[in-house]
């Protein structure tokens, strides 16, 4: 964590000597208490305490690859000598490359493409996609969930984990058909639209917890920011769409799942979930939500319990205490199905009773520390990964 500077307050006199401090005991044993608590909740908050979180011989702080083995006791262990990835997450402005319309035209003819090397962040973003390596919602931003999944892809392809598009990333990196598709909004489209309720209980009355808009709808189809649709869409009113409207969208096709897979990562520091075969090749990288306390975030080897597609929820009051509403209702409630299920569209429970890997309504914040402990996807992340799970397959949480 690094050094730290402590200041020492003289006892007897105050800055400038105008002001006399007296010598009491007890101040200095409340001052010392209060900097002891300070110092705990913070590191609690950050994710540094020890709290209530179990430290396992097998952790390996890493993005890269590492081969389990058994031991005697049946456990796996992770042997390779890892290599850290470690992706800063700072405040600066990150960079944004949003194709014009000229560009998303003269490349939207799949007969006349030919494949060539990823040259931005947003054709990176697709291009990695279409390899189940998701950066979160495609936006064409160089973020923090950008860097990593250019890292894993890095490790994957055996090239320096910079998480930086750099040349030799791109050369490998490559674009096989246009990045953009058209979508064409159908009435189905338009009869799913549902407004959602502001309350639990609301949400609990509502036949289906579905999309509120197209632009909603059409984002997540596409694996893409809200904001992204608009920017390629510039000409179209979202609050007034009809059957029939072209939209253009993101092309991304992932490959199909081939076999189950043999173990599940998920790397606390990082907020990713990967996912590996037999022979530890990684087949899918996912940014992931995780709790927002420490105490909450259980570490070590847990295994798929259940898969539920298209769950409802049921609302506990007390696993939400700071719910004023929670605390009036004092009752359970079981919330429809649907994308704006606050499970969103897949469940995988977990054999740690109350937690588990799945959806979310809010695809955009994925990969944030703001869970109650559950595991946060993207849908479309979710719904893929549960096509490669079992029952009883690993999942390694790790700090």
């Amino acid at each position: 964590m690094g050094s730290r500077r402590i200041l020492w307050l003289n006892p007897g006199v105050w800055p400038g000597g105008k002001y006399k401090v007296r010598r009491s005991p007890w101040l200095w044993a409340l001052i010392v208490l209060a900097l002891s608590a300070a110092v705990w909740f913070w590191r609690q908050k950050t994710g540094e305490g020890k709290g209530a979180l179990e430290k396992t011989p097998h952790r390996a702080a890493d993005t890269n690859v590492a081969s389990p083995a058994r031991t005697a006791s049946g456990r796996r262990e992770f042997t390779s000598a890892p290599v850290h990835v470690s992706i800063a997450r700072t405040n600066r402005p990150p960079a944004t490359t949003v194709p014009s319309p000229a560009e998303i035209a003269s490349g939207a003819n799949a007969a006349d493409f030919t494949a060539r090397p990823a040259q931005n962040v947003f054709e990176a973003q697709v291009a990695l996609a279409r390899q189940a390596i998701s950066s979160g919602s495609l936006d064409g931003v160089s973020g923090p969930k950008t860097r990593l999944a250019l890292a894993a892809f890095q490790q994957k392809e055996d090239l320096p984990a910079t998480g930086e598009l750099d040349a030799s990333t791109k050369g490998r990196l490559l674009l096989t058909s246009p990045a953009f598709t058209n979508y064409t909004v159908t009435a189905e489209d338009l009869t799913r639209l549902r407004p959602l309720g502001k309350t639990w209980l609301e949400k609990s009355q509502q036949d289906r917890l579905d999309f509120e808009s197209i632009l909603e709808l059409v984002a997540e189809k596409a694996q893409s920011h809200p904001n992204l649709i608009q920017r390629l869409n510039p000409a179209i009113d979202w609050t007034n769409i009809v059957a029939d409207t072209a939209v253009t969208i993101p092309s991304v096709e992932r490959p199909p799942v081939r076999g189950r897979a043999a173990l599940a990562r998920i790397h606390l520091e990082n907020r990713t979930l990967q996912v590996f075969d037999e022979n530890t090749n990684l087949v899918a990288h996912f940014p992931c939500s995780i709790a927002a306390f420490a105490e909450k975030r259980p570490v070590g080897e847990l295994h798929v319990a259940v898969i539920a597609h298209n769950p409802n929820y049921t609302f506990d009051p007390e696993n939400f205490p700071e719910s004023a509403e929670a605390r009036e209702l004092n009752r359970k409630l079981i919330l429809p199905p649907g994308p704006n299920n606050p499970v969103g569209a897949v469940w995988i429970g977990l054999d740690k009773p109350g937690y588990g890997i799945h959806g979310t309504p809010r695809p955009e914040q994925v990969g944030r520390a703001e869970s109650h402990g559950c595991f946060r996807l993207a849908n479309w992340n979710a719904e893929y990964f549960s096509q490669m799970a079992w029952i009883g397959l690993p999942v390694f949480v790790e700090p």
